[in-house]
């Protein structure tokens, strides 16, 4: 697991403290460790994450972890949304208030919660949003709701998809306290506001749900284990320079492609020995003088 960069305050909205900023990056600090310590949190991104500029976030919901999951996890702070009745309570309120959740009032229309969530992004912040709606009840990710369209088209911004697996093993929704156990996190590829824009709402939700199915399911097996599938640049890379996928012309000159490991053509076929016995060399002249112009010694007898 690589270690993300400490939490940058360029996205931070203006009104927050010096008190909040220092209490965030100790929370941050602390929990990650802690996180890390109890839960075995794991992750990866399949691009950087963009370090400016308004970024929807959606997530599977597990469990009551899944926010503070993806705040220790990135390397920027996000938005949740949270109650408005939450921020009533001063000390509590002003706690989660400092980790930059919105306030979101139940009771009123849902077009008044899109407007809120819509002028976080277009002021550059990063909003987290579970599209399921609720937390899942038996692990598995639910349907996707179709909201977060509407607001992502609306405030322009690109969408970054990730699937939460294990949280909901360490701390169900019929659970009062969490236990210890392994999560992963596993990020998409981001949408970029372009083709987000391109799409009609449909496209849209059947391109994230499909993003989100995947994820799971690659979470999943990381997590039991599994191998990591090669990115697609490694995979054709690693085809490129397969021995495997070698070409080879034949006789006709049409150019093959030749499959299995590359052999080294056997050598020429050598000729047969002659039954006639080798030539005898003649013998070599008798030198007539020694070196140092001493004579010759005499033949033998």
């Amino acid at each position: 697991m690589t270690r993300a960069a400490e939490p940058d305050h360029a996205d931070i909205a203006p009104g927050h403290t010096l008190f909040g900023r220092m209490f965030y990056d100790t929370l941050w600090v602390l929990c990650r460790n802690l996180g890390v310590a109890v839960f075995g949190i794991r992750y990866r991104f399949a691009e950087p994450l963009p370090r400016e500029g308004g970024l929807l976030v959606l997530s599977s919901h597990q469990s009551n972890l899944d926010p503070l999951l993806l705040g220790l996890v990135c390397e920027r702070r996000l938005s949740s949304l949270a109650r408005s009745s939450l921020f009533r309570w001063g000390p509590f309120g002003a706690i989660i208030a400092s980790l930059d959740a919105i306030p979101i009032d139940r009771e009123t229309s849902s077009v008044a919660a899109m407007k809120t969530i819509i002028r976080k992004l277009r002021g550059g912040g990063a909003v987290t949003i579970f599209p399921e709606g609720t937390r899942t009840r038996d692990g598995r990710l639910g349907d996707v709701q179709s909201g977060f369209a509407l607001v992502a088209k609306r405030a322009g911004v690109p969408i970054l998809p990730v699937a939460i697996v294990g949280a909901w093993e360490c701390w169900p929704r019929t659970r009062l306290l969490p236990l210890p156990g392994r999560i992963r996190l596993e990020f998409g590829p981001i949408i970029p506001a372009a083709e987000v824009a391109a799409m009609d709402g449909s496209t849209l939700v059947a391109l994230v749900t499909a993003q989100l199915t995947e994820l799971d399911a690659a979470a999943r097996r990381l997590r039991d284990g599994g191998a990591a599938e090669p990115s697609p640049r490694r995979a054709a890379f690693t085809a490129a320079k397969s021995a495997g996928r070698r070409r080879a012309t034949d006789s006709s000159g049409e150019e093959t492609v030749a499959s299995g490991p590359a052999t080294t053509p056997p050598p020429p076929a050598q000729p047969l020995a002659s039954a006639e016995p080798p030539a005898i060399p003649a013998p070599l002249p008798v030198p007539v003088a020694s070196i140092e112009g001493r004579s010759p010694p005499p033949p033998p007898a």
